[in-house]
């Protein structure tokens, strides 16, 4: 993607947008930023423009809508919005800050994507899948909606390692070429419906994970949930299940989670085993050895990771025993 000298907008001066602009800024793209909100409510405005960045509060001027090049929006502006539609029919190209940083890490051979969405678990899943890699000495960063822009993991980013996204349904909505080596799709449950019209335009909306999957890819699906299992990918696709024996992918029999593969099984470890409490977390660890798996993650490593994992914060902390 060719940035240099080109006028690109930036919608949305949250933590993605400020990181996208800043980004695109240093590659002497000649950036605007724009936001609702009133320039008196940004925090970091002077700092902004003393690096170079044209600021804009208080509403979205059409005008400087369809003078862009492109235009960028953060994850928590909606794709609805009126200025949206005018740039489209002035042939402007409107981008999410994933799909941007998707294109970078694809530009400079940025190793591979593993995405993780869903309504829910999609933090801990992807913490700890981060995690599971890391111990089992693969080089791996972790990013996206789980608290670092994915735009700020470009620079550091191995051709020989692994990028780990967390990707919410609201950046996955503008996808054009984003790819997945991995995705990873939980469950699908109703949210956000004050954004989306339907549950099936906000299922579409997170089956955009698999929009750019080869048949080389592979997608991880729960196979307990009626609308994951039917998702539509050229994926190679990996299910895991709670409720039932599968004939081939994760499941649990009895205490145990098992793997079959090819007519074969085996015990990756005990349910007694998982540090994290409840059984949507029995769900989220399946999809993490799945991950783990198909990256070449060691099953002792990945037992210890496990074992010693205690979930992230706020999500069912252990407070005290009365």
């Amino acid at each position: 993607m060719q940035v240099d000298g080109k006028h690109i907008l930036i919608v949305g001066a949250a933590r993605s947008g400020i990181a996208a602009a800043r980004f695109l800024r240093a590659r002497g793209a000649r950036v605007t930023l724009n936001d609702a909100k009133p320039l008196e409510q940004w925090p970091d405005a002077d700092a902004l423009r003393q690096s170079g960045i044209e600021i804009v509060g208080g509403g979205h001027p059409l005008e400087l809508f369809a003078q862009a090049d492109c235009i960028v929006v953060s994850p928590g502006v909606p794709l609805a919005l009126e200025a949206f539609q005018h740039a489209r029919k002035a042939g402007v190209p409107v981008i999410g800050e994933a799909e941007l940083a998707a294109r970078f890490l694809r530009a400079q051979q940025g190793g591979k994507l593993v995405g993780i969405t869903g309504s829910n678990g999609k933090t801990t899943t992807t913490t700890l899948i981060g995690e599971v890699l890391k111990d089992g000495g693969l080089p791996t960063q972790v990013g996206g909606n789980i608290g670092t822009a994915l735009i700020s993991l470009v620079e550091t980013a191995r051709d020989d390692g692994f990028t780990v996204a967390e990707l919410s349904s609201f950046q996955l909505e503008a996808v054009e070429q984003l790819h997945c080596f991995v995705a990873v799709l939980l469950n699908i449950t109703p949210d956000h419906l004050d954004r989306y019209a339907s549950m099936d335009n906000y299922a579409a909306a997170k089956a955009n994970i698999f929009r750019n999957q080869t048949a080389e890819d592979l997608a991880v699906l729960n196979a307990d949930d009626a609308r994951v299992a039917a998702m539509h990918t050229k994926a190679h696709k990996v299910f895991f299940s709670c409720q039932r024996e599968l004939e081939e992918g994760i499941f649990l029999r009895g205490k145990e989670v098992i793997s079959r593969a090819n007519n074969t099984e085996r015990i990756l470890l005990s349910r007694d085993e998982i540090g994290i409490r409840g059984a949507h977390n029995l769900e989220n660890v399946m999809a993490t050895l799945a991950v783990g798996l198909i990256c070449g993650a060691s099953l002792d490593s990945m037992r210890e990771t496990i074992r010693n994992f205690k979930g992230v914060e706020h999500r069912l902390e252990f407070v005290a025993e009365i």
